[in-house]
């Protein structure tokens, strides 16, 4: 007997209709609340580019024309952060959430750099984003976003870690060399095909296949990490310059003219599909550039290769040299063209964010960022917050027994930074309005703001669950010849 289709709701049992009827009741609320017209989203993000290694940022040196019309016809946030290096910056921009929570903090497993030697066990590292956290793309993609990553993962690139498996409907990773790169999945190619320029096909070609409905372009390059390789075209415009600064390196600045060209061609493409009025662009970095070590007496393997001057130190630290970057965002009639905001924000903010802009749905997952809707509509709006973290518990490594960055936490709220030094409380209190370069550590001078400070970021340390180092009973000489650590992709 056929039963109909009345007949089949009614005979649920009741739980399950109120479930149903929540369900659909909170579908047809957030349909509602969807933007009139749902903006593309294209996310370019660089690796190892340091806050001032764009012209725009300030280089004299380095020649980045297409980003610089990015942030002409866009704006600029001056003061926004990242983590001190790869791994738990792709962590918290696609989960939402800070280190402290998915317990990313670094690349690899804690035995990379001689922490026996030192005094505290750090928090054993997590290297792959956990599966429980749904990623924006699978938000965006419930929204009923298309979806496509191509570029470096580096949050677990196999199984269902990988981003074809997480929310993505295109996926292509690849990271480590420059020329004669592999590809997951394998993908034919020129055997003298630049990595950079591989990407930005696959880029564009899926804006072509994707312009008539919304979509999420996620393009992490993995210029201009090491090794340091660039297309000898680009190479020459720069050989024979004289440095300004810090900025020297031919070859360097032929891999940022390579990112520029990828940001210039994606540009393009939407502008031929005609979806460029419409579509949000925003162009970052993972972390701080790989340079102002000598400065700090740190002896990188790798030296170096660019300056992140006036920031102290680079990649790897949580001084600001390490942890700030460049983040420019073009929204069509949204972004008040050649404008900047100083207000400070941070990697988990990437979340929250896109939600609004697409009307996407919130994941399972705490957020802990806040939207940057408001900073960009009005440049000179504050965030409902007083202060963004980062916690670091663990060490990494520069050569010789030096190293980077040893544990620690930090609170920025406003023009303050507080850092604590876990190994022995150390306090460091800067004024960054006034002393961007971190030079004068106004802790024993502003005995109240140190204490205001750090009892907030306590109370942020208890509120994430942040882990944190043991002491290290086994504590053992420093390895024979103090020899660094092998350089990896990421480090």
């Amino acid at each position: 007997m056929r039963v109909s289709q009345h007949q089949a709701v009614v005979s649920r049992p009741l739980p399950a209709l109120l479930a149903a009827a929540s369900a659909a009741v909170a579908a047809a609320a957030w349909a509602t609340e969807l933007p009139a017209v749902r903006p593309n989203v294209v996310f370019i993000m660089a690796d190892d580019l340091g806050w001032t290694d764009l012209a725009c940022f300030g280089s004299g040196y380095y020649e980045t024309p297409h980003v610089d019309r990015l942030a002409a016809e866009g704006l600029r946030l001056t003061s926004h952060h990242h983590c001190q290096n790869c791994t738990p910056t792709r962590a918290a921009l696609m989960s939402g959430q800070h280190p402290a929570r998915t317990g990313v903090f670094t690349v690899g497993s804690i035995d990379r750099f001689d922490w026996q030697s030192q005094a505290l066990r750090p928090v054993d590292n997590v290297t792959k984003l956990p599966l429980d956290r749904e990623i924006i793309a699978a938000a965006l993609k419930r929204a009923g976003y298309a979806t496509g990553m191509f570029g470096k993962w580096h949050i677990g690139e196999t199984g269902e870690y990988s981003p074809g498996r997480r929310g993505f409907d295109e996926a292509i990773t690849s990271h480590g060399r420059h020329f004669g790169f592999e590809t997951v999945p394998e993908q034919s190619h020129p055997a003298d095909e630049y990595l950079a320029d591989f990407l930005t096909d696959r880029a564009v070609e899926f804006i072509a296949r994707h312009a008539a409905e919304p979509f999420f372009l996620y393009l992490p390059h993995f210029g201009v990490h090491a090794p340091f390789e660039a297309k000898p075209d680009l190479r020459t415009r720069f050989e024979g310059r004289p440095p300004v600064g810090g900025h020297r390196n031919a070859t360097y600045a032929a891999m940022i003219a390579s990112v520029d060209e990828s940001v210039g061609r994606v540009r393009r493409a939407l502008e031929q599909h005609g979806v460029a009025d419409r579509t949000v662009v925003i162009f970052t970095s993972d972390n701080g550039g790989v340079g102002g070590y000598a400065r700090e007496g740190v002896l990188n393997a790798r030296g170096d290769i660019t300056d992140n001057a006036p920031l102290r130190s680079g990649k790897g630290s949580l001084y600001e040299g390490g942890t700030r970057v460049p983040f420019i965002v073009h929204w069509p009639g949204v972004t008040p063209a050649g404008t900047a905001c100083d207000e400070p924000t941070i990697h988990v903010d990437l979340y929250p964010t896109l939600l609004e802009i697409t009307g996407g749905p919130k994941p399972p997952q705490v957020l802990d960022g806040e939207s940057l809707v408001r900073l960009f509509r009005d440049p000179t709006a504050r965030l409902d917050r007083e202060a963004i973290y980062q916690h670091f518990p663990g060490y990494l490594g520069a050569g010789q027994g030096t190293f980077r960055t040893r544990p620690v936490s930090l609170i920025q709220a406003g023009r303050w930074k507080l850092m604590e030094f876990l190994e022995d409380g150390r306090l460091e209190l800067y004024d960054l309005a006034a002393d961007i370069g971190e030079q004068r550590d106004l802790a024993a001078e502003l005995p109240g703001k140190v204490r205001e400070l750090h009892a907030k970021l306590l109370a942020w340390r208890q509120e994430v669950g942040a882990p944190m180092p043991t002491a290290n009973h086994d504590r053992r000489p420093p390895a024979a010849g103090g020899r660094p650590a092998r350089a990896r992709s990421g480090t």
